[in-house]
């Protein structure tokens, strides 16, 4: 066994609490995992993981192994992309994350150039409305919406998004257009429950932010869901604007309230640490950074 494979897997092993997943993650058979932590422990003849047939938990040794295993990998990845960039292209293979509507449309359409541009490069896209544990998961990188919440990690600004309310010209001629954002009150209001306050809608009115107490029908953590069931006239949506752009150029959707708009989302790229950062992950992060300023 190589040391530095022994040690890519105790790190996935290690993240994913699994033989089976860490294997897969590092594609490996879950028996090779096994037999690397394995000669792992018998070199330093020492118990990395708790194993149970339900669980792989750190020991305290290995907890300490795995704090320092983390770094010295990225010093060498960083190493290799160093040694790489030199010779000619970048390459390796870049785990993003990011919400499954921007990321099946707008992020897709942002990596296929940068693929293209980078042939030895692969990326692996997970789509999920979740929020995804960054270092536990093994993530180089995750795109996310809103404030970054989590002060041990680091966010690129990408862009600025603004968060537009809207309703299908069905749903308008039988309820009715509001006129005014305090009229919402009286209508079927479709939330997006992974907004931080998703029954008070906020509007500037005359210089002022003004707060709306909103109820409905219908209630999803995907922008995407509520943005489909507004077109189907159920009701009136607030989301991002980038969900809304094919129903808008169809006329399914209609935006309402654009001069009182107040709320706008901040979308960042997020990883771990800038210090042993590879240059393929650079390369990918200053991509999309002039690609989404555009």
């Amino acid at each position: 066994m190589d040391t530095l494979d022994g040690m890519r897997t105790f790190v996935a092993v290690a993240r994913q609490k699994s033989f089976t997943d860490g294997a897969k993650q590092i594609g490996i058979s879950t028996k090779l995992a096994s037999k690397y932590i394995g000669q792992l422990e018998q070199k330093y003849n020492a118990l990395f993981f708790h194993r149970t047939t339900r669980s792989v938990m750190l020991t305290e040794t290995g907890r300490a192994y795995f704090e320092r295993c983390v770094p010295l990998l990225e010093q060498f990845d960083e190493l290799e992309d160093v040694i790489q960039h030199r010779q000619a292209a970048l390459s390796g293979t870049i785990r993003l994350t990011a919400p499954t509507a921007f990321g099946s449309t707008k992020l897709v359409d942002a990596l296929e150039p940068f693929l293209q541009q980078h042939p030895n490069i692969s990326v692996e896209l997970n789509l999920s409305d979740r929020h995804v544990a960054i270092i536990d998961e093994g993530v180089d990188v995750a795109i996310r919406f809103g404030q970054l919440q989590d002060s041990t990690l680091i966010a690129k600004r990408l862009m600025k998004m603004r968060i537009v309310v809207f309703a299908s010209p069905d749903y308008l001629s039988r309820h009715g257009k509001p006129s005014h954002p305090s009229a919402l009150a009286t209508h079927n209001c479709l939330m997006q429950k992974s907004q931080v306050d998703p029954e008070n809608w906020r509007f500037k009115v005359n210089g002022k932010l003004v707060t709306v107490n909103v109820h409905g029908a219908f209630a999803s953590n995907s922008p995407r869901a509520v943005t489909h069931m507004a077109s189907q006239g159920l009701g009136i949506g607030m989301g991002p604007k980038y969900v809304t752009e094919p129903y808008l150029q169809d006329g399914s959707l209609q935006l309402l309230f654009e001069n009182y708009e107040a709320n706008e989302l901040i979308l960042n790229a997020v990883y771990a640490s800038s210090r042993h950062l590879p240059a393929r992950i650079r390369a990918l992060l200053d991509h999309l950074a002039a690609t989404f300023a555009e």
